[in-house]
């Protein structure tokens, strides 16, 4: 079977388990959730075994240590998508919920339910837990989705495949309502964002080439974010315990994650007090940094940073610094290079705060807090299928609301319009 065919046929089987999934109680999509954690639970040997396969080939090609630490299923990784599974089944379900429902003057009443989207198509590089959050989010929010995982995780991801068919089957729901792709193939990747006629949306994780050539191609709507270029600015009234701790988390916590700071800005006010003790951590931590002239005059083997560096995302440990005069400049500066995704202020100045807050147009932005809060789990979303840093149709951590839509209801007792 050649690729075109292959993809039609699972878009055909995720419309029709579509139907399916919209009108499935709620008890029975989070019996499919447990069901799916009791079988990651049961065959984690296994899974990990399948992982291992994938890192060291991935290793054997030559993927980064960042790439390698997103394609990594430990078992701590499986427990938290044990984790996460079970928490989506205790989050309330929000299809069918109706919203203003409000009466007209001709007596009808009328409101907003809460409904699937239908068939998404998620495209991801890397990371299986992927496979578990896309599904778990998808199935919860009365979707079907059709899953295409890098090749580097293929064996990965069909270990896990193999789990939540197994938890489909027992809940009596459709198997097809989460189908991944068996084939490695790049063009299906092509055929899957062109399948119109069967999936809604689709959902691109990964590279910004990745996500670019999505954008560009697909033929449906697409919800992403490009990059992760968060910002940390330290107000000439930060706490400086506070921005210190802040500073290093957001930074040193993982490294390639999109909610890692990327650029830190200081007010030129405490940079001579607060540069040297984070230079200190960053080193001890082999953090390479980047600076501007002012910052590069404060700390020894601080390397002159570029312009291509305020608008890079490393996904490494390498960090830029620049230290402006107010906090006008930092958010000049964060409207000029950010990606809009996650940008946080660390002040005691409620004015700054307040400032900051309706001020900066990023899809988080943080007071007193790391960037590293950005997403699902932190949010209460018990998941997320991704971050967006569009602003239609959703934006920030996607979690079960991203994945429907509205329709108008109205309740009529027999009324006609005169």
């Amino acid at each position: 079977m050649n690729i075109k065919t292959y993809m039609h046929q699972l878009g055909v089987q995720a419309k029709q388990a579509s139907r399916a999934m919209s009108k499935a109680e709620t008890a029975q999509k989070n019996q499919a959730l447990l069901e799916i954690a009791n079988q990651l639970e049961l065959h984690s040997t296994e899974l990990i075994t399948a992982n291992n396969k994938d890192l060291q080939a991935g290793a054997k090609n030559g993927l980064t240590t960042a790439l390698l630490d997103r394609l990594d299923l430990s078992l701590p990784k499986i427990k938290a998508m044990i984790t996460g599974l079970q928490q989506i089944a205790q989050l309330p379900d929000p299809v069918g919920e109706i919203n203003a429902l409000n009466y007209r003057p001709s007596g009808i009443q009328v409101g907003q339910m809460r409904v699937p989207l239908g068939v998404i198509g998620i495209i991801y590089e890397s990371r299986p837990n992927v496979t578990i959050d896309a599904a778990a989010l998808c199935l919860k929010a009365g979707n079907a989705c059709i899953l295409r995982g890098g090749s580097e995780a293929i064996h990965s991801n069909q270990a896990i495949a193999a789990c939540i068919t197994r938890g489909l089957e027992i809940a009596n729901l459709p198997i097809e309502a989460v189908q991944i792709v068996t084939t490695t193939d790049r063009d299906a990747v092509g055929e899957l964002i062109t399948l119109q006629q069967f999936v809604d949306v689709i959902v691109p994780r990964g590279g910004k080439g990745l996500i670019e050539r999505i954008s560009q191609q697909a033929t449906i709507a697409v919800i992403k974010h490009l990059d992760g270029i968060c910002h940390v600015y330290l107000d000439a009234k930060a706490d400086i315990t506070k921005a210190v701790a802040i500073a290093v988390n957001a930074k040193t916590h993982r490294y390639g994650v999109c909610n890692a700071m990327e650029t830190l800005l200081i007010h030129t006010d405490i940079a001579t007090e607060i540069l040297p003790l984070l230079a200190e951590q960053y080193q001890a931590q082999a953090v390479e940094l980047r600076g501007c002239e002012r910052t590069c005059a404060i700390i020894k083997d601080c390397l002159p940073a570029s312009i291509d560096d305020w608008q890079t995302e490393y996904l490494a440990p390498i960090l830029s610094i620049k230290i402006v005069d107010n906090l006008d400049a930092a958010m000049e500066h964060i409207d000029q290079y950010s990606s809009a995704h996650t940008e946080a202020i660390v002040t005691e100045d409620y004015t700054a705060a307040r400032r900051f807050l309706r001020e900066v147009d990023s899809s988080s932005v943080m007071v007193n807090a790391s960037t590293r809060f950005a997403d699902g789990f932190e949010y209460g979303l018990g998941a997320e299928i991704g971050i967006s840093t569009d602003k239609l149709h959703a934006r920030g951590p996607v979690g079960l609301e991203g994945l429907t839509t509205l329709k108008y209801v109205v309740f009529g007792d027999g009324q006609i319009r005169v």
